[in-house]
């Protein structure tokens, strides 16, 4: 369904003055024979009539499309060339020779309005490329204020703890990322085929994307790969908009991590904010998200094996690798590549080199860290801060522990070639990435396949072709390929000595070991490059979404609120109308009804009805032709206070072990045995104790350990011990264990609801008034029970007709139920009309009464 957004911010991004449209060149969505669906239609919700008219393609969207531009001053024309060094260029090696793959994203340049037009058209034509061409103030506060100054810093864990350390939260470069999302959006939707495309967003820059895409389309084919860190929950937790980024990417089919440890954080954010819970079927992570199952995937990127052969094979580079060995001759190198920004880490790096060289004097005059720094990706006080310590800190090394022929630090700061990073690669003895934080980071992989060689550098090298190749890596244990470096030397950057120490260690460990780490790392590297990364996402992405027609879908929500509801085709929700039409049509009627969270809202603190509930419930009570039942896990004491004045009301306690048929009945119990309490109890207050925030409550039948006011994290972990404690002690007890919505419960064996519902109807079958109209309401797992019974029934002897049915969840969710209802108000609203079927108000007694008294006066 088509939802429009409530923020005001919204509508000045459908609104953006200045978007050119996509140019021609791509089909849009064939709805009817020789009519283009137009980019407002409406969205797919429930609706499986639209058609192909193209082949399968591939949609990658990033925030920058792999292009280089430069203007030719002379002529006033652009020139557009592919960057051959792109991620999203060489993912491409990873699809199909027969897939079409086009990208859209922004320029790096910015282009003249009167130029866009022609230049879109070019770039569709020529590279497969669709440019978004954001207005320059958007643009700006997009990428510059709010990715660079506020989620890219809160996703290196730094928080804006005052005015120097940061910017806070700006609610209008928020609304311009937004804005800027929208445009990307409708780019995507111009030219999407919804049914055939999948379509692939990258990064931090487009969060809530994924949001516009869904609302447009429920059953978009959507991938997602978070090339950044995730932080902890507590650091995420600070965002103000923290909530509207996670169902943005809920939104996704499939979410990619490079590491288990972002996706855990992600996880970990979606159940202490958003209250969801994961699980692993088969080694995939699965979120369940209002009927739709969100994969996660964890998986590192790969580098382009052969655009570095090809580099590595240069003239240039071979001839820049001669000059270095000429420079260094007799010298060990040590290499770092970094961006020059305060999370590399470069200044940590030389200040560990420095005390190398203080504590190994043997290495001085031997040893030489070459640090080269590409440009920095922005600006601001924080860069020319860490670029400044940078520069001193070599300069005071320099002057300590250089000589006339003797620099240990050499800082290369400028754009280097890449043929020239590539024979520093091949030269050095170590490779050192020291950032605090980094998502990836692919020096170390560039460096491996550099010390692995090519035939004309082995020759370069003087290296025999059969000799054994070696490398040796430093890598930060908070960078996102550290954990597929198993033979690096994994380091705190921040501990000085133990990097130092690090160092020292890979110059000077022998050559069989290095050969042996290196080989370790040559074999992954070059078995899980670019195109297996990207083949593999994209199976995952086409598992995912293969059963997006096999539910019902549609979308709910406001805004950034938006999300779809993907439920069985028989889901539907429950008509007031037809229930009490079916109602009036018989006669023998029994009615099934949770207590907490369906006849009373979950949020209320008082928990006894209302008298609203109280007058409903009477009014079903009074008519002889109905048995009706609350069916609840609460203890019997308090259903009894709480509907004392429903006195023709049947009442299930504790889940079915106590039952009474009304108010003057005695309570029927199960004869079952309960020794196994005095075993649960301890257990569960040794848990108690364990757990700040947890309780236990103790039932006639049951124990109950709840934990919703604990730390979700640590609730969650303890409820599980909890269980799988229990269940190994109560192995040989005729007792269960059950693990609900933050409760571990311990009850009798074969005391459920669905027990109650099944004695209920078979004893009214056995007194000949089998029910031919039976409704079942309720809104937990514990209820699933009652609607499979019910279900059954039909095929049970104890039921000979065919009843009416109406087993009915509250709330739009995954259930065994065929019908539902949104909350308790909608619950009693039903039960009122059912109320009022059995007992109609006299119709014109006004009119009648008139009349009356017109005889006497």
């Amino acid at each position: 369904m088509s939802s429009r957004s409530c923020g005001s911010f919204l509508d000045l991004a459908s609104g953006i003055v200045g978007c050119s449209q996509t140019p021609r060149g791509l089909p849009r969505v064939m709805t009817i024979s020789g009519i283009l669906s137009d980019g407002n239609a409406s969205s797919d919700v429930d609706s499986d009539s639209t058609s192909s008219v193209c082949r399968e393609r591939k949609i990658i969207v990033a925030n920058m499309l792999p292009l280089q531009a430069q203007k030719d001053y002379g002529t006033g024309k652009w020139r557009f060339t592919l960057d051959e060094d792109s991620l999203l260029l060489q993912m491409k090696d990873g699809f199909s020779p027969e897939a079409e793959v086009i990208y859209v994203g922004s320029l790096k340049v910015e282009i003249e309005a009167n130029e866009q037009e022609e230049i879109a058209q070019r770039l569709l034509d020529d590279f497969k490329c669709v440019p978004t061409f954001l207005p320059p103030d958007i643009q700006k506060k997009f990428y510059y204020g709010f990715c660079k100054q506020q989620l890219w810093p809160l996703f290196h864990y730094m928080l804006p703890m005052c005015s120097d350390h940061g910017d806070r939260f700006d609610r209008q470069l928020w609304h311009a990322y937004v804005s800027a999302n929208k445009i990307f959006a409708d780019k995507v939707m111009e030219i999407a085929n919804p049914e055939d495309d999948f379509i692939w967003v990258h990064d931090y820059h487009l969060l809530v994307l994924p949001t516009f895409l869904r609302k447009r389309y429920n059953r978009v084919k959507l991938g997602f790969f978070f090339h950044s860190p995730f932080p902890s929950s507590e650091i995420y937790r600070t965002l103000p908009v923290r909530d509207e980024i996670l169902k943005g990417l809920l939104n996704s089919d499939l979410i990619g991590f490079h590491t288990f440890d972002y996706a855990r954080h992600f996880l970990s954010c979606c159940g202490r904010m958003l209250g969801l819970d994961y699980e692993s079927k088969r080694g995939h992570i699965g979120l369940d998200y209002f009927g739709r199952t969100v994969y996660i995937k964890i998986l590192p990127v790969g580098i382009h094996m052969g655009r570095l052969e090809s580099v590595l094979n240069l003239p240039s580079t071979c001839n820049k690798v001669k000059e270095i060995q000429e420079q260094f001759k007799g010298k060990k190198l040590i290499l770092g590549v970094d961006d020059m920004d305060i999370f590399k880490g470069i200044s940590l790096k030389l200040l560990a080199f420095e005390q190398l060289l203080l504590q190994h004097r043997e290495f001085q005059g031997k040893l030489v860290l070459v640090q080269i720094v590409n440009p920095a990706r922005s600006s601001g006080k924080d860069v020319q801060e860490a670029k400044r310590e940078t520069y001193l800190t070599a300069k005071r090394i320099n002057e300590v522990y250089g000589s006339s022929d003797y620099e240990p630090v050499i800082l290369i700061d400028r754009s280097a070639p890449r043929y020239e990073k590539t024979a520093y690669y091949a030269v050095a003895e170590c490779c050192i990435v020291n950032a605090v934080r980094d998502g990836m980071n692919l020096v170390p992989y560039k460096y491996i396949v550099c010390r692995q060689g090519s035939s004309s550098m082995e020759q370069t090298m003087g290296v025999k072709l059969d000799s054994p190749r070696t490398s040796m890596l430093v890598v930060s244990e908070f960078i996102g390929c550290s954990p597929s470096l198993s033979g690096a030397i994994r380091v705190n950057p921040w501990d000085i000595d133990a990097v130092a120490e690090a160092m020292h260690m890979a110059i000077t460990m022998p050559d069989a070991e290095k050969q042996l780490r290196h080989e370790k790392h040559y074999r992954y590297v070059s078995s899980h490059d670019v195109a297996y990364w990207a083949r593999s996402f994209m199976q995952d992405l086409e598992r995912a979404c293969k059963d997006h027609y096999d539910k019902r879908c549609w979308g709910i929500g406001l805004g950034l609120g938006f999300r779809v509801i993907s439920l069985s085709p028989s889901f539907r929700k429950l008509s007031v109308d037809h229930v009490v039409s079916a109602y009036k049509r018989t006669s023998r009627r029994a009615i099934f009804l949770d207590y907490d969270g369906t006849v009373v809202s979950q949020s209320s603190m008082i928990r006894s009805p209302s008298s609203e509930v109280v007058d409903v419930l009477n009014a079903l009570c009074s008519d002889p032709n109905n048995t009706v039942f609350i069916v609840s896990g609460r203890g019997r004491t308090s259903l009894s206070d709480w509907l004392a004045a429903c006195e023709k009301l049947g009442l299930a306690a504790e889940h079915g072990y106590f039952l009474r048929w009304d108010k003057t009945s005695e309570w029927e119990s199960l004869a079952v045995d309960l020794d196994w309490k005095e075993i649960v109890e301890p257990i569960m207050k040794q848990y108690t104790e364990a757990t700040d925030g947890s309780y236990m409550e103790v039932k006639e039948s049951a124990l109950v350990w709840h934990h919703q006011d604990a730390d979700p994290d640590f609730g969650s972990c303890q409820s599980k011990e909890l269980l799988d404690h229990l269940e190994n002690v109560l192995a040989n007890e005729p007792a269960v264990v059950r693990r609900g919505q933050h409760i571990v419960e311990v009850k009798p064996q074969g005391v459920t609801k669905g027990l109650v519902a099944e004695k209920v109807l078979s004893i009214l079958a056995n007194n000949g008034k089998a029910p031919d109209f039976v409704v079942c309401v309720g809104d937990d797992r514990s209820d699933e029970d009652m609607f499979e019974s019910i279900s059954n029934a039909v095929f049970n002897s104890s039921v000979p007709a065919l009843p009416e049915i109406f087993a009915c969840t509250v709330g739009q969710k995954p259930s065994k139920a065929k019908y539902y209802l949104d909350d308790t108000a909608d619950v009693v609203r039903m039960l009122r009309g059912l109320g009022n079927a059995s007992n109609p108000k006299p119709q014109y007694s006004a009119q009648f009464q008139v009349a009356f008294d017109s005889v006497f006066y």
